[in-house]
């Protein structure tokens, strides 16, 4: 059985993937931020990926001067946040980087540019944020879908959700994930929405439909967190206590949960974007450079190829 402990392990998997080959690129859509340049140094310190910025040209190498970044990368000279934006995703689709990452753009005119039909990253997938916590109390990485793209999914979208996780999951190395498509208890009741489509989600994996992991549902957390809670309400889980993914039933209980883990569990988290002909990093302008560091290194790792 394959997991993940921590995040310095999917560092060390983001570093494998830039072995043996040509350099992993990160594209960045407006670098002229300390915490952007940062992140790009630290990066090229842990011979993780190399970087190519889109910006104001004079800015971004008045700032990787002043904090040392030496070689400065290439940078894609831009006016403005939508025209950094752009080129930062025209970078991708040329082939010329592998991972894009928001720097100092509106997250608004950033997914503009992503979605733009004649020239941007659009893939046939369906867009949504998939969470990683390195939580200290917890053995293992805990994946979370979805908490930053999509308000209230369908079950379909779920399903695709389950689908998009479960190739990247794959590719780090987990052959089996353990899914809980979570919901307040595990009894089906039509008057609540998320047990119903839990169940639904169960009967697709077993119909074989939704392949490649073992999903249970409708579970509430408390099972999918621990097999004594399982034994104690006598349900035969296969998967309580093991959880690698656990499904939201929607962007509420994932917002809740995950903030509720990183400010009372001390977890650190790290977030990509699925569905797109890329991974894409979209962080928070106030996220420091650790959390960038450790969302670019799971963008990374989660990259087909040794």
């Amino acid at each position: 059985m394959c997991l993940i402990r921590n995040f310095e392990e999917l560092r060390q998997k983001a570093l494998n993937r830039n072995n043996g080959g040509a350099a992993r690129v990160v594209s960045v859509a407006n670098a002229a931020d300390r915490e952007v340049i940062e992140t790009v140094k630290e990066l090229r310190r842990l011979g993780i990926a190399e970087a190519i910025l889109t910006g104001e040209r004079a800015v971004i190498e008045g700032m990787c001067e002043e904090l040392g970044l030496d070689p400065i990368p290439e940078i894609v000279d831009a006016e403005g946040e939508a025209d950094s934006a752009e080129k930062a995703v025209r970078l991708v689709r040329e082939g010329r980087a592998h991972v894009l990452m928001k720097g100092l753009v509106n997250t608004s005119t950033f997914l503009r540019a992503v979605l733009n039909p004649d020239w941007g990253v659009r893939g046939e997938g369906l867009l949504c944020h998939l969470g990683a916590f390195d939580i200290p109390s917890w053995p293992k990485i805990q994946f979370h879908t979805d908490a930053g793209m999509i308000p209230a999914p369908t079950v379909d979208q779920k399903k695709q959700m389950i689908k998009q996780a479960v190739e990247i999951l794959n590719r780090l190395g987990i052959e089996e994930p353990k899914v809980a498509a979570l919901a307040a208890n595990e009894v089906v009741n039509p008057k609540m929405p998320a047990t119903v489509e839990a169940a639904q989600l169960q009967k697709w994996n077993e119909e074989g439909e939704i392949t490649g992991c073992i999903v249970e549902g409708p579970i509430a957390l408390d099972v999918a967190l621990s097999r004594q809670a399982a034994e104690h309400k006598k349900l035969p889980s296969k998967i309580a206590g093991e959880t690698d993914l656990f499904v939201m039933p929607d962007i509420e209980a994932g917002n809740l949960v995950g903030k509720t883990l990183m400010f009372l569990a001390g977890a650190k988290m790290a977030g990509i974007i699925l569905g797109a002909k890329c991974p894409i990093v979209l962080v928070s302008r106030s996220d420091n450079a650790e959390a960038k560091i450790n969302s670019l290194a799971f963008a990374l790792a989660s990259l087909e190829g040794e």
